[in-house]
C-alpha cells in the first residue's frame, strides 16, 4: 500500500514548476487546530532551492551531548534535526530534498535528552498550490551511519510510518506563498 502512495506522489511531481513557482516561500508547522509557526523561508529558482530558518520560533538546547533549536510547546518540544549528508536541494522533479531539510525530533517538556525513536519526517504533496507535509514517524537511528556514496535518498518507505494526527502537536509542515 505505501508504495502506491509514493508512486501517485511521484505523479503529482511529473515536470517542472508543479506547486512551488520561483520565488519566496514560507514554511509553517501547522498544530491540529490549523495554528501555525513560520520557521523558515524557501526561495525557488528553476527549481533549485535555498533554505533560511527563521531564529525567532527556535530556542537552544543542548540535548544527548548536541545542540538543537527547538520550537518550545506548551507539553513538547519539536526539535529540528538538520539533515547530515549530501543534498541537492532541487524540486524541479520531486519534493524529497525538502522533505529532508525538514526533519524533527520530538520530546516532553522537561524531559532529559532525547530519544532518537521519536523523529518526525513530513510526506509532501500538492494541496492547492501549497506544498503539505503529513507527519510520519520514523526512527531517526535509520541516519546514524552514512549512506553509500552517491545515496541521495537512503530512507525507504519500510522507515516511515503514518502518524496519527490527533497524538501529535504539530501534525502539518506548510510550504506556500508568504503573507
Amino acid at each position: 500500500m505505501k508504495k502506491l502512495i509514493l508512486l501517485g506522489v511521484v505523479a503529482i511531481w511529473a515536470g517542472p514548476g508543479v506547486a512551488l513557482e520561483d520565488g519566496q516561500h514560507g514554511v509553517w508547522l501547522q498544530d491540529q487546530d490549523g495554528k501555525r509557526i513560520h520557521i523558515a523561508s524557501v526561495d525557488v529558482t528553476d527549481g533549485a532551492y535555498k533554505l533560511t530558518l527563521d531564529e525567532a520560533p527556535f530556542s537552544d538546547h543542548f540535548l544527548s551531548m548536541r545542540p538543537f533549536k527547538c520550537v518550545d510547546g506548551p507539553e513538547m518540544l519539536w526539535c529540528h534535526v538538520p539533515y547530515p549528508y549530501e543534498i541537492k536541494r532541487d524540486i524541479s522533479s520531486d519534493p524529497t530534498d525538502l522533505e529532508y531539510d525538514f526533519l524533527f525530533l520530538w520530546k516532553k517538556a522537561g524531559s532529559y535528552g532525547i530519544d532518537m525513536w521519536n523523529g518526525v519526517y513530513y510526506e509532501l504533496t500538492e494541496q492547492d498550490g501549497n506544498l503539505v507535509g503529513d507527519l510520519h514517524e520514523m526512527d531517526m537511528n535509520v541516519l546514524s551511519v552514512p549512506p553509500d556514496a552517491g545515496e541521495l535518498r537512503p530512507l525507504k518507505p519500510t522507515d516511515l510510518e503514518p502518524g496519527d494526527p490527533d497524538s501529535h502537536w504539530l501534525p502539518q509542515l506548510v510550504i506556500g506563498p508568504e503573507g
